[in-house]
C-alpha cells in the first residue's frame, strides 16, 4: 500500500494530488456549511447511497463500532428537512470495527486515516492516508465510494416526504440541499398565482418542475397545456398562441382556440421561451397583464384565465425585458455538476425506468441471485466516472452514458467500460475561491456584463453558488 499522503495545494514530491471541485448546490448560501462525506457508491448495500458522514474538528471513527465502544463514533445519516436520521449500524464483515479515522482541518479539508484491512483507493492507487477537498472522490476499496462536499449540518425545511433516495411524488430525485431547495421553490411557486419562469441548463428537467407546479396549484383539476416554443411553425406563431378563425390567415385552415384558449382555467407551460423572437415575445404582454387576446381574423376580444409557466436555458437578459418582468416567480434548476452527490440516485432511477420499458435490461441488471427484482447493480468504478464527469446536457447525457454501459457491460453489473470511458471528461481544473482576487473577479464580471453563469465557469469555480459566496466575501455582491 502506498503510504504517502495525497493532498491539494503544494504536494510533497511523489505524492498524488486530488484535483476536483466543490460540486454541491446550496439550499441557502447564508447557512453555515461543513465538509461532509456522501456515500455515492456501495455495491453490497445500495440503500446506503445518499447517506452522509458529518465529521467534526475532533477525530472520530467510522466502521462497525457498537454503541458501547468508548471511542468517538461517526454514523451514517440520512439528511431530511430539519432532521438527521441515524441509520442502522454497518454489518459488512470486510469493514473493520475502527476502519477510518476522520477529522476536519482548519484548511477546509478532511484528514482521513485508514486503519482497517480494506485500503483507501484513488484511481487504482492505494493509500493509508488522504487529505480530501470538496469535490474529491475516493473509494474504501470494494466497500464504499465517497464524495467530499460542503453540507449544512441540517437541511432547511422543505415539503415532500418520500422514500429516501427515490423520486418524490413529482418525479424529482435527490437528497442534496440543492434538491431540497428545488422542492421548496417548486412548492412555493405552486401555491401562488403569479406567472413563473423556470431557468437552468438544458436537460435538467424543467418540464418536470412545470408539471409539479401545476399539480400543486389550484388549477390542477384541469390538464396542463404544454408546448415547446421552438416547435412553432414559422409564420404561424400567432395562430399557435392565440388561435384563429376558420380559413384565416390561410384558406382551408380550421378554427383553433390556440394555446391560450386551451389553457383557460389551467396552466400553459411554454418551454424554451427564449427561442421566440423578441418582437413575438412582446405580443404576450397584453395577455399576461389582463388575460385579453384576440384570435387571428376575429374582431372580438376574448379573456382567458390562465397561468403561464415558462422555461429557458438562456440567460434571462436575452428575454425581452418587460416580458421577463411579468414572470414574477423564478425557479432555478441546478445542473448535475452542482449536485454531484445526486448523480448515483438519478442514475438508479433512470435504470429502473429503462428496465420498466425493457424486460431484458431488468432481467440482467435488476435481478438478485435468487431471481427477485432488486437494486440496479452499478460498479464503484462507473459511479466514480459518472460523478467526476462534467455534464453539458445533464440528465439526458447521464442517460446516454448509462445506455452505453448497458450495451457494453458483459456481466450483470453496469461497468466502466472503454465505450463509456471514451465519453467521460472531468473538464478543466477547478480553482479554490481563495485563489481569486477581487480585481480578477471584477474584470470577469465586467467582461460578461455581470452574467453569473458565464463568470463562474470562466473563473474555474465549481458552481454559481460558489461565485455568489465569493462575491459576497469580496464585497462585489
Amino acid at each position: 500500500m502506498n503510504r504517502k499522503r495525497p493532498t491539494l495545494g503544494m504536494p510533497a514530491p511523489g505524492t498524488t494530488t486530488l484535483e476536483a471541485p466543490d460540486s454541491i448546490g446550496r439550499a441557502d448560501s447564508e447557512v453555515p456549511h461543513v465538509l461532509a462525506l456522501v456515500v455515492v457508491g456501495c455495491e453490497s448495500a445500495p440503500e446506503r447511497i445518499g447517506e452522509v458522514l458529518l465529521p467534526g474538528s475532533e477525530p472520530a471513527w467510522f466502521g462497525r463500532m457498537t454503541e458501547d465502544d468508548p471511542a468517538p463514533r461517526l454514523s451514517l445519516l440520512r439528511q431530511r428537512p430539519d432532521e438527521n436520521e441515524e441509520t442502522q449500524p454497518l454489518d459488512n464483515p470486510f469493514l473493520s470495527r475502527r476502519h477510518l479515522r476522520i477529522a476536519s482541518t482548519e484548511h477546509n479539508t478532511l484528514s482521513i486515516q485508514c486503519k482497517g484491512r480494506a485500503p483507501l483507493r484513488v484511481d487504482r492507487t492505494e493509500f493509508e492516508e488522504l487529505t480530501v477537498h470538496p469535490g474529491d472522490v475516493f473509494e474504501l476499496k470494494g466497500l464504499f465510494t465517497f464524495l467530499c462536499v460542503e453540507r449544512p449540518r441540517r437541511v432547511e425545511r422543505a415539503p415532500a416526504k418520500h422514500r429516501f433516495g427515490c423520486a418524490d411524488d413529482h418525479g424529482i430525485v435527490g437528497e442534496s440541499p440543492a434538491a431540497w431547495a428545488l422542492r421548496a421553490q417548486t412548492a412555493f411557486a405552486a401555491g401562488r398565482g403569479a406567472h413563473v419562469l423556470i431557468t437552468g441548463p438544458s436537460g435538467t428537467g424543467k418540464e418536470l418542475v412545470a408539471r409539479a407546479i401545476h399539480a400543486g396549484s389550484a388549477r390542477a383539476r384541469k390538464p396542463l397545456v404544454a408546448r415547446n416554443a421552438a416547435t412553432f411553425p414559422s409564420g404561424l406563431i400567432d395562430a399557435e398562441l392565440f388561435g384563429n378563425l376558420a380559413n384565416y390567415p390561410n384558406a382551408g385552415m380550421p378554427e383553433r382556440p390556440g394555446l391560450i384558449g386551451q389553457a383557460d382555467g389551467s396552466t400553459l407551460f411554454l418551454d424554451e421561451l427564449g427561442e421566440l423572437p423578441i418582437e413575438l415575445q412582446s405580443r404576450l404582454l397584453r395577455v399576461l397583464d389582463s388575460g385579453e387576446y384576440q384570435r387571428l381574423g376575429d374582431a372580438r376580444t376574448r379573456v382567458a384565465d390562465f397561468r403561464l409557466v415558462t422555461a429557458t436555458n438562456r440567460d434571462i437578459t436575452e428575454l425581452k425585458e418587460d416580458v421577463a418582468a411579468r414572470l414574477a416567480l423564478r425557479v432555478h434548476l441546478p445542473g448535475l455538476n452542482e449536485r454531484a452527490e445526486d448523480i448515483p440516485l438519478i442514475a438508479r432511477h433512470l435504470i429502473r425506468r429503462i428496465a420498466a420499458q425493457d424486460a431484458q435490461v431488468g432481467e440482467r441488471y435488476l435481478r438478485d441471485w435468487n431471481g427477485r427484482t432488486g437494486e440496479p447493480r452499478i460498479s464503484l468504478a462507473l459511479v466514480t466516472g459518472l460523478v467526476r464527469h462534467q455534464y453539458s446536457t445533464h440528465v439526458r447525457e447521464l442517460e446516454g452514458l448509462l445506455w452505453r454501459s448497458i450495451q457494453s457491460s458483459g456481466t450483470g453489473t453496469l461497468e466502466l467500460t472503454s465505450e463509456v470511458r471514451a465519453h467521460l471528461h472531468e473538464g478543466s481544473p477547478r480553482r479554490a475561491p481563495t485563489e481569486i482576487s477581487s480585481e480578477e473577479l471584477r474584470a470577469a464580471l465586467a467582461r460578461h456584463g455581470g452574467l453569473k453563469d458565464r463568470v463562474w465557469r470562466e473563473l474555474g469555480l465549481s458552481s454559481r453558488h460558489a461565485l455568489l459566496r465569493l462575491m459576497k466575501r469580496l464585497g462585489e455582491a
